[in-house]
This record gives C-alpha cells, sequence and structure tokens, in this order.
C-alpha cells in the first residue's frame, strides 16, 4: 500500500509543480532590446566609479588613502602628491592631492568601500556599466578615465524611480 501512495503523491507534485511552470507560458515576456532601448538600472546601483570635483573644479580627492585601505580587492592605487601653490592655483582643495589614482577593474568587486570610506566624498560609483573590454591592460582606469570632467557615461541606461520595481523578471505588460 505504502508504494501506491507515494507513487500518487508524486504525480501530485509533479503536476502541482508543472501547473506552476505552465502557468508562466502565456504571459508576455519583458526583454529589454538594449542596444535600442535604454537599460533601466536602480538608483543605489554600484557602476564604474567617478572621481568628483568642487564647484571650482578643484579635485576633491586628498590622497588620503583611506578608499584603497577599505579595498578588499587591492585594486585601488595612489601616489600622493603636495601642491604647495596658493589655493587658488592648486589642482585639488587641499596641500596634498593624488597625481595617480588609479582603479584595476579586473579586480574590482565594486563593493563599495571606497565610497564609504572616502571622507571628502572624493569617489563615487555612477551608473555607467558598459566596461567590456578585448584587453586586460584596458580595465586599469587612470585619474583621467574617472574624473567626472572628464568621463564619458553612457546614454543606454536609465534611472529608476522609487516607486518603480525593476527587479522582477517578468512584467505584467
Amino acid at each position: 500500500m505504502s508504494i501506491i501512495s507515494d507513487v500518487i503523491e508524486s504525480t501530485k507534485a509533479i503536476i502541482k509543480g508543472m501547473g506552476v511552470t505552465l502557468s508562466y507560458i502565456p504571459k508576455q515576456k519583458w526583454t529589454v532590446q538594449y542596444p535600442d532601448e535604454p537599460v533601466t538600472v536602480q538608483p543605489r546601483y554600484r557602476g564604474q566609479h567617478l572621481l568628483h570635483v568642487d564647484e571650482l573644479g578643484r579635485e576633491k580627492c586628498v590622497a588620503c588613502f583611506l578608499c584603497a585601505a577599505a579595498c578588499p580587492s587591492d585594486c585601488i592605487y595612489i601616489v600622493a602628491k603636495d601642491d604647495p601653490r596658493p589655493p587658488t592655483e592648486r589642482t585639488g582643495v587641499d596641500e596634498r592631492f593624488a597625481e595617480v589614482y588609479n582603479i584595476d577593474y579586473g579586480r574590482c568587486i565594486f563593493c563599495g568601500y571606497c565610497v564609504e570610506a572616502c571622507p571628502k566624498d572624493a569617489i563615487t560609483h555612477g551608473y555607467n556599466f558598459e566596461l567590456s573590454v578585448y584587453s586586460r591592460a584596458d580595465l586599469l582606469k587612470t585619474k583621467n578615465d574617472l574624473l567626472i570632467t572628464k568621463q564619458k557615461q553612457s546614454m543606454n541606461y536609465r534611472v529608476a524611480s522609487s516607486d518603480e520595481d525593476v527587479d522582477s523578471e517578468y512584467k505584467e505588460v
């Protein structure tokens, strides 16, 4: 008797599982035709880093090395330099600035610890996600690649509003 009841219970479970699977077939799939339509990203999306400048165009980074120390993958490399010129002529907002600021995206895990560690809000994550390259050497981004005034942002994305649901795989259209 137990073999027959096991077969019946297994058949019920299979039918129940197939019912859920078959219920998704008539639903229209929500697919983004990527290069033609922009991708919707969450407001907290962590894309390529941005090095910010103040309202006078001076770099906010003071080369304190806190972002490099907080990085678990050790992908940030900084060389500090002193700038003894008067404040109006300086490269950065302070006497010290980052002469070299490199991020190796081959090692970066986009954890956001560098953003949290920065006391001057000099580095943040942008929304640029188009980082594919043909050579590993091109994954090393220098200060000129990361400065917000010089970085080329992709136009193939839009940021979702706070009440918009973009996480679900299938959407009702």
